[in-house]
């Protein structure tokens, strides 16, 4: 009975060694973010916040000091390329040197699984997303994908624009584009099959979602809402943080210093919250606040 007990011990052991190990990743909702200063002068944060969610995964953030629009850019690693999410609000290096980090990020990444392509995406078409561009154009195993709708439809082989929604595959980690203009006519969201996060840009963030074209951005929504239905999400985060942790309280525009910023991740059932609004609102524009957001249409 002993010897039978130890069998079958040690067969349970091998089992569980052989499953694949299960990667932690950052817990977005107690993530403290750079959030500038009341006299930028004194401010001693870096120009870049960099937070590496896991080992294939970073998520970076823009010194308000540097840009009051601080927003957010992702960087995700495959077998053959890495993509990245927007290039920051500032243009010069000295100031804002992203390139030069996230070249570093991809050398110690490089060094333990190999060298990749850089291919560099956008959001959406708005300064302080691609603003960085220049600091990326030309170098090494570097791609920039153009702007226009024209650029991201060539460069992601979408046919059917907008209503298509296509693979993208970085190299065993595939990443899937969803067209959704409203807020800009080029913008998109970003799946990633491996982690269940879903970019969503400026169209879904905690903060005013500026809508240019209201019946795109209605269509949209129902868009992302459709796909979430069909597909795992585990947290759905814009490119910028503007509400306070006070429930349906902005930040004024152009603040410098977000002392008590509400956390970046949003949810499914917030999309959904979005979605359902934006249906009883109906065709006209109409400016409302909520917890997370606020729905907000510009001319």
């Amino acid at each position: 009975m002993k010897t039978k007990i130890i069998i079958l011990i040690s067969a349970l052991n091998f089992i569980w060694s052989c499953k694949p190990s299960i990667e932690e990743s950052v817990d977005l909702t107690t993530q403290n973010w750079i959030h500038g200063s009341e006299n930028c002068e004194d401010n001693t944060d870096p120009p870049i916040q960099i937070v590496k969610y896991n080992s294939d995964t970073w998520i970076l953030r823009q010194n308000k000091c540097t840009n009051y629009e601080a927003p957010f850019m992702f960087l995700f690693f495959g077998k053959n390329k890495a993509l990245l999410m927007d290039t920051g609000a500032t243009e010069e290096s000295n100031i804002f040197p992203l390139y030069e980090t996230v070249k570093k990020i991809i050398s110690d990444w490089s060094e333990k699984n190999g060298d990749v392509e850089l291919i560099v995406a956008h959001t959406h078409k708005h300064g302080d997303h691609y603003a960085g561009d220049g600091q990326f154009k030309g170098k090494p195993k570097t791609t920039v994908i153009g702007l226009e709708v024209e650029d991201v439809q060539e460069s992601f082989k979408i046919k059917n624009w907008p209503e298509e929604i296509v693979d993208y595959d970085l190299g065993n980690r595939m990443m899937k584009i969803i067209p959704i203009p409203g807020h800009e006519t080029s913008s998109i969201a970003v799946y990633d099959t491996s982690t269940k996060i879903l970019l969503t840009g400026d169209t879904f963030y905690p903060g005013r979602l500026y809508v240019k074209d209201w019946s795109a951005f209605k269509t949209s929504i129902e868009r992302l809402v459709k796909f979430t239905d069909n597909n795992e999400v585990s947290t759905i985060l814009g490119n910028h943080i503007e509400m306070t942790q006070t429930p349906g309280i902005d930040y004024p525009v152009r603040t410098i210093y977000q002392p008590n910023e509400s956390e970046l991740p949003l949810n499914v059932i917030e999309l959904k919250e979005l979605s359902n609004a934006l249906k009883k609102l109906g065709d006209i524009p109409t400016r409302e606040v909520h917890d997370k957001f606020i729905i907000y249409p510009v001319d």
